[in-house]
């Protein structure tokens, strides 16, 4: 199980892992050894996630997900599979309790009374400091 929060855990087998040879480090083993691990989840067909919550990461991550609605993730940060499959369930989690709970309205608020007074009354000092550095007018 991947625990995203005490409420909300997700089953490791809705998961699709597939592994690649991975750019970067890993000395003789580099090309002979799949260390890159991609996860791929089917965000709309999972049974762990609420509604709201699949609306949400499809909003906010969309440019991730695949035209199914599908999520893939990659790593190959580390030289083993194990520590890449990690780095991808890391990833994940911080994504999916990103979401997890709904954010608040914002509701809407005037400005106060007093608020609107100070306003018009530092309106009225910066006109009258403009006012005083004119050149005085003639009276004829």
């Amino acid at each position: 199980m991947l625990s995203i929060t005490p409420n909300l855990q997700i089953p490791l087998d809705e998961f699709e892992f597939t592994y690649a040879r991975s750019g970067g480090p890993g000395g003789q083993n580099v090309n002979k050894v799949n260390s890159k691990a991609v996860l791929r989840w089917r965000i709309s067909e999972s049974p762990s996630l609420t509604v709201g919550m699949k609306a949400r990461f499809a909003e906010k991550y969309s440019s991730r997900l695949t035209t199914d609605g599908e999520l893939v993730l990659s790593s190959q940060r580390y030289r083993d599979q194990a520590g890449n499959v990690q780095d991808c369930l890391e990833k994940l989690t911080s994504m999916v309790a990103s979401i997890a709970e709904r954010p608040e309205l914002r509701r809407a608020t005037k400005p106060t009374l007093a608020a609107n007074r100070m306003r018009v009354e530092q309106k009225r000092g910066n006109s009258m400091k403009k006012q005083q550095r004119r050149a005085p007018q003639a009276d004829y």
